[in-house]
């Protein structure tokens, strides 16, 4: 079912894939589904195409010529925090989808993929994007964190965040610091449809990113608690409004 009238205007997608046949199915699947779709067909168009643009969403692939998706992942990060990046990965290959989220990929799909799949992997992004809530959250007397700014103040200096990983710390701060599952976390920051249980990585690798973040001592996390056969916990902190 063609699903365009979710956005009061069309959202805005730059495909940076080098394979033209792949290139052009996914620019006539996003345009079927309402989207306005930009290509390009290798990295260093991809960097300067996202950098110089006001996309909502990156599908970006690994192997380009010019630039790998890598070294365009790391240039969109380090100007834009909030642009949500997809990367597209070999479905066996460990190493690029742990590179990938920790130089600021939000998830990764696998080749081959579904492109029913790929299409409401997207659209959930977009959703969750536009949910931020403006809060300060503090982590003892350890940190303060901006949601508004993506932005922690600490006695040693200040510390950047991406968007995905301040909506994964105020999810993870609702509702009394409950303990969250994997699932839940999927469901409710990513945008995952709820049941099925996912064979990702995205999660886990946040939680990482975040543990060096917001830790002092990331492999004996006081903050980020990883409660065995349940799921994660953020302890020792408190919210409060901007």
């Amino acid at each position: 079912m063609r699903v365009s009238n979710q956005f009061l205007k069309p959202p805005k997608i730059l495909i940076v894939e080098d394979e033209e046949s792949i290139r052009s199915g996914l620019r006539d699947l996003f345009v079927y589904h309402g989207f306005e779709v930009t290509l390009a067909a290798d990295g260093e168009a991809g960097a300067s195409y996202a950098t110089s643009n006001d996309f909502d969403v990156v599908i970006l692939d690994i192997m380009l010529p010019k630039k790998n998706g890598f070294e365009v992942c790391e240039e969109i990060r380090s100007q834009n925090l909030t642009l949500p990046i997809v990367m597209l990965t070999a479905k066996t290959s460990e190493d690029d989808i742990v590179n990938g989220l920790q130089l600021g990929a939000d998830d990764y799909i696998a080749k081959p993929f579904s492109v029913q799949e790929l299409v409401l992997r997207i659209r959930a992004i977009l959703r969750r994007t536009s949910s931020l809530k403006t809060e300060k959250l503090q982590l003892a007397d350890h940190m303060t964190i901006s949601t508004h700014e993506l932005k922690g103040e600490t006695q040693a200096g200040e510390i950047t965040f991406t968007l995905r990983e301040i909506e994964l710390l105020q999810y993870l701060a609702k509702d009394h610091f409950r303990t969250k599952t994997r699932e839940e976390i999927l469901h409710n920051v990513w945008g995952y449809k709820e049941g099925p249980e996912y064979d990702t990585r995205t999660v886990d690798i946040h939680i990482a990113k975040l543990r060096k973040k917001i830790e002092t001592e990331p492999k004996q996390p006081q903050f980020l608690k990883t409660v065995r056969g349940r799921g994660y916990q953020l302890v020792e902190s408190k919210i409060a409004l901007s």
